[in-house]
């Protein structure tokens, strides 16, 4: 995909998967009590409402900078954990998988689609000649990404909220203070760590890449 027409159809493609992982953030809250994203319009496929000024613009474009897998987020849909079922325990951490999990179905329904249609191969793997099949490839490899780096323990990734049904009280309000330096914290990791950071993103790909029909 490298003329600009697919470009944009790539930024498409992001936009949307990043839209429907807050949804299913949205629709499992609202499926275990709590209206905070109903009630704020964040149910919606509208990109307006997800668009997020760091996770949406500033990263990928500083991934690109430093030459690393180019992705983003959206901004994260509202949740008043008292509101849930299993409050801030299992019922944040059914939330948080929601996304990820998204993500994963996006993946899958990629790789199916691909599975039944005719196209050819170049030097590095990629489909040619059909543009619908370059679309869905980069789908399932944008989403599978997108999974692996959600599921990072790091605040305010799904990954940490998926740690607060384990860690008790105290480290539940860890989490809570760091949280809103998350941003900031995930920058440094990726600054700092670098390579080894995205080796864990590849290891936690591996390990879901055995939950999809590939």
């Amino acid at each position: 995909m490298g003329s600009i027409g697919n470009g944009i159809l790539e930024i498409v493609v992001l936009l949307v998967s990043v839209i429907l992982h807050e949804n299913a953030h949205g629709v499992v809250a609202l499926a275990l009590g709590d209206q905070t994203a109903k009630a704020a319009g964040r149910l919606t496929l509208n990109p307006v409402k997800h668009l997020d000024p760091l996770g949406s613009l500033l990263l990928p474009a500083f991934l690109y900078v430093v030459h690393a897998p180019v992705f983003g987020y959206a901004k994260p849909v509202p949740v008043s954990p008292r509101n849930l079922k299993g409050r801030d325990t299992w019922g944040f951490a059914t939330v948080a998988l929601a996304g990820p999990v998204c993500n994963l179905i996006i993946a899958a329904i990629a790789v199916i689609l691909v599975k039944h249609m005719r196209f050819t191969i170049d030097a590095n793997g990629a489909p040619t000649g059909n543009l619908t099949a370059s679309i869905l490839v980069f789908a399932f490899q944008l989403n599978l990404l997108l999974a692996a780096f959600n599921l990072l323990p790091i605040p305010p990734l799904d990954g940490s909220r998926l740690l607060r049904p384990v860690i008790g009280i105290e480290g539940r309000r860890v989490l809570d203070r760091i949280e809103p330096f998350g941003f900031v914290i995930l920058l440094l990791a990726i600054t700092v760590l670098g390579q080894p950071l995205f080796r864990l993103i590849d290891i936690i790909e591996s390990g879901l890449l055995h939950l999809l029909p590939v």
